[in-house]
C-alpha cells in the first residue's frame, strides 16, 4: 500500500518519525493512520487541568466524562483553577455529576497542585517512572491516569497503556479477529511498536472512536 501521511501540522515533532516506523510494521498501522490523519495529540500544557479531567474520566464514557466536566467547569467558572475548587462545597461539587470518591481526588489533586507539586517543569524534569511514582502520591491516581498524563500533557512518545480496555478492545478487534487480550498480551504486542507506543495508542483509540479525546 502506497504511503500518504499528511499528518497534523501541529503534531508533537516525532509524530512523523512514529507514524513511519508504525506504517513498516504491519499494513494496519498505515491505514489507520491515514483514516485519522487530520488530527494527533496535543498537549494542553497545565498539569493540573490534564490531570483533572483524568479523575473525571476514569471508569466512564467519553460522553459522560465531556457531560461532567461541562458541569465541572461551569461551576469553576470556566477556569480549572485548583484554588476555586477547594473553595466549593462537596455539594457542588457532587452536583456535577462526580462520584463522591471523585469528589475526594479532585480535592486530593488541587490540594497536590497548591502545594507546588504539579509545576510543568517540576514534572518535565522526571522521567517516565519517576513522574508515574510522583503523580501516585496523590488519592485517586494509579498508573492509569499517570499514563494519561504522560501521553497528553508531557507528550512522551512511548508510553504504553496496557490495561486500558480500549487498547485491548482496539488490538483485538484490528489485529486479533475480535479474540480478547488483556494487558499481559497488550504488553507483548506493544514490543514490536516500541519506542513510538504513544501513538500507536492513540490510533487505536481512534479506530474505536474517532472524535478526538484531549485531557
Amino acid at each position: 500500500m502506497e504511503k500518504n501521511l499528511i499528518l497534523d501540522p501541529q503534531a508533537p515533532a516525532y509524530w512523523r518519525e512514529a507514524c513511519e516506523h508504525l506504517s513498516d510494521v504491519h499494513p494496519v498501522w498505515l491505514d489507520l493512520i491515514q483514516r485519522h490523519s487530520q488530527r494527533a495529540i496535543r498537549s494542553r500544557g497545565a498539569p493540573y487541568e490534564t490531570l483533572l479531567r483524568s479523575l473525571v474520566g476514569q471508569q466512564i464514557s467519553v460522553k459522560a466524562a465531556d457531560a461532567v466536566w461541562t458541569r465541572l467547569i461551569a461551576q469553576l467558572s470556566g477556569v480549572a483553577d485548583s484554588q476555586k475548587l477547594l473553595a466549593l462545597a462537596d455539594e457542588a461539587l457532587r452536583s456535577t455529576g462526580l462520584s463522591w470518591q471523585k469528589v475526594a481526588y479532585a480535592r486530593a489533586l488541587s490540594e497536590f497542585d497548591q502545594q507546588g507539586y504539579l509545576s510543568l517543569a517540576l514534572l518535565d524534569g522526571l522521567d517516565d517512572e519517576a513522574c508515574t511514582k510522583h503523580l501516585c502520591q496523590v488519592k485517586g491516581i494509579g498508573p492509569w491516569t499517570a499514563q494519561m498524563f504522560l501521553m497528553f500533557g508531557l507528550l512522551r512518545p512511548d508510553v504504553w497503556p496496557v490495561a486500558d480496555l480500549g487498547v485491548q478492545k482496539a488490538i483485538s478487534r484490528q489485529f486479533f479477529n475480535g479474540d480478547p487480550i488483556g494487558p499481559k498480551e497488550a504488553l507483548q504486542f506493544g514490543e514490536k511498536l516500541r519506542p513510538w507506543r504513544t501513538v500507536a495508542a492513540w490510533y487505536l483509540w481512534r479506530s474505536l472512536d474517532p472524535t478526538v479525546v484531549d485531557y
